[in-house]
């Protein structure tokens, strides 16, 4: 099967870069706007340019995918005309761009390293397009899930608080490290080990048993001191402390 990736941001250059790596022959990523030649085509653009790409592409491909978490299924069928469509959604993040290559004698249709035993939420609308979507998971050495379009919403809101609330709070933690004289680069050093671990135990152990600190305690004196320290550092992020603070204080009972 050739594929066809739309789409030249970081997604859609790092699984061009993985497909390729993994054996298959890849056009692309080409920008939008542009029609790859290909049997199956996978549409990485912002949700917003789902239904405009899978317009440009179509009857240019039997298969047709796009990689969004929360847009479903449904939003390509009437632009996808006559195609057999489906998703694929890599339940990992790309900031930092495509994976890193292997040398060219690791790279002979094997799974890609960055991309092994990371989750995929995969549909399809025929039982073709759901195996396909399948295959091209598991050729990168990802776990394929399905996903069915009325759950997409709940599974993305996971995914971002897993994700990308996360990076908030250690913004925040940054911000409020700079009150007691850590450069943000400084205490990113400083703090990133107690991250590491803590995810480390989230998953080893679960929320309640991983949960540590002075709200778990039961240690009053000491929030009361940290909220009076963030009141005088970054009062305007207060209210979300309160809030995590009562939400700690849900979890520690």
């Amino acid at each position: 099967m050739k594929l066809g990736v739309v789409g030249n941001g970081r997604l859609g250059t790092a699984l061009a870069a993985a497909f390729r790596e993994a054996g298959y022959e890849v056009d692309g990523p080409v920008g939008r706007g542009e029609v790859p030649r290909a049997d199956a085509i996978l549409l990485c653009v912002p949700d917003a340019e789902i239904a405009a790409a899978a317009e440009t592409v179509a009857g240019a491909a039997r298969l047709v995918g796009h990689t969004s978490g929360a847009t479903p299924l449904g939003a390509l069928r009437p632009a996808a005309r006559g195609a057999h469509v489906f998703g694929f959604h890599p339940l990992q993040t790309f900031a930092g761009g495509e994976p890193r290559a292997q040398p060219p004698a690791a790279s002979q249709g094997g799974s890609v390293p960055e991309l092994e035993g990371i989750g995929c939420a995969i549909a399809g609308s025929t039982p073709e397009a759901l195996e396909t979507a399948r295959t091209l998971a598991e050729r990168l050495g990802m776990v394929p899930f399905e996903l069915p379009d009325h759950k997409r919403a709940a599974y993305h809101a996971a995914a971002s608080v897993a994700s990308n609330f996360l990076v908030t709070l250690q913004a925040m933690a940054e911000e409020v490290a700079a009150d007691a004289g850590l450069k943000p680069r400084q205490a990113r050093r400083l703090l990133a080990p107690l991250v590491r671990r803590t995810v480390e135990n989230w998953v080893e152990l679960g929320p309640q048993a991983a949960l540590t600190g002075p709200v778990a305690r039961g240690d009053h004196a000491t929030v009361a001191a940290q909220r009076h320290a963030i009141e005088a550092a970054s009062p305007d992020l207060l209210p979300l402390f309160d809030a995590l603070v009562d939400r700690t204080k849900a979890l520690a009972a």
